[in-house]
């Protein structure tokens, strides 16, 4: 039989984690102050935590802040949603032929040899600098890492489950819910956690290039007239959407992977 105590191990361990996690933050931030005070920089240059703060507040006061988190963030999830769909259809097709695997393969290869940067000032001219060239900066980004996890995923299924499957005379439609989705799902949503994360860098990608709203037009904004508080606030603005989008994705492991924690 086990112990109070030990069964209260995890706990304890899990909150020890967080004030870890807590402490090492305040530790960069007294970093961060010591540096800008000890160095003597001028604020244009090496801004302190207190001069970002106030701009954070500045600019929440006066909505800007809001006005273009709201702007990144629905490219990021229009970007995200459309890379992440287009990912999954197409990985599960090549997972299911090879021959479809090898006629791709060229573009897949090509598509991540070309950085982003390269490209994304060509999408911004052909597209425009409205919304829709950020969302397909951004789903362009997400879409070979989630493609690449469907195909392993979905690879990875034992053909003897299959087989299992087959001789229950099960239907296509069955094999698909009730066997190849559960088992792809834990390395599927592996790849949705790295494409949820650089999602946050196509869009402001496509935002630095060229645009009139949104974070990266923060930056470009604070750069230009020598704010680099502006631009820290923006930037944190950014780890911030990442953060949540990643914090997202476990949500949706805990969720739907709750079957192999029992």
């Amino acid at each position: 039989m086990t112990s109070p105590t030990l069964r209260n191990l995890p706990r304890v361990a899990s909150k020890n984690r967080h004030w870890l996690g807590l402490g090492s933050l305040l530790l960069g931030l007294f970093c961060w102050w010591l540096a800008a005070r000890v160095s003597g920089l001028p604020a244009f240059i090496l801004p302190s935590p207190s001069d970002v703060w106030t701009r954070f507040i500045k600019a929440l006061l006066d909505g800007s802040l809001f006005v273009h988190t709201g702007v990144t963030l629905l490219e990021i999830l229009l970007g995200l949603g459309t890379g992440v769909f287009l990912a999954t259809v197409l990985g599960y097709l090549v997972a299911k032929s090879r021959a479809l695997e090898r006629a791709l393969s060229p573009y897949l290869v090509a598509s991540q040899a070309v950085p982003l940067v390269a490209i994304a000032p060509l999408l911004v001219i052909w597209f425009g600098p409205g919304m829709f060239s950020k969302m397909l900066i951004c789903a362009l980004i997400v879409f070979f890492p989630v493609l690449v996890n469907t195909v392993v995923g979905v690879r990875a299924v034992p053909p003897a489950l299959h087989d299992l499957m087959r001789s229950l005379r099960a239907s296509r439609r069955e094999i698909l819910i009730k066997l190849e989705v559960p088992a792809a799902l834990p390395v599927f949503l592996g790849g949705l956690r790295i494409g949820a994360t650089l999602s946050v860098i196509g869009a402001v990608v496509g935002e630095l290039v060229g645009a009139d709203s949104g974070l990266g037009f923060l930056i470009n904004v604070g750069r230009g007239q020598y704010d680099t508080a502006l631009v820290f606030v923006a930037v944190f603005t950014l780890i911030a959407l990442a953060l949540m989008l990643y914090g997202f994705v476990i949500l949706l492991e805990k969720k739907f992977l709750n079957w192999q924690e029992r």
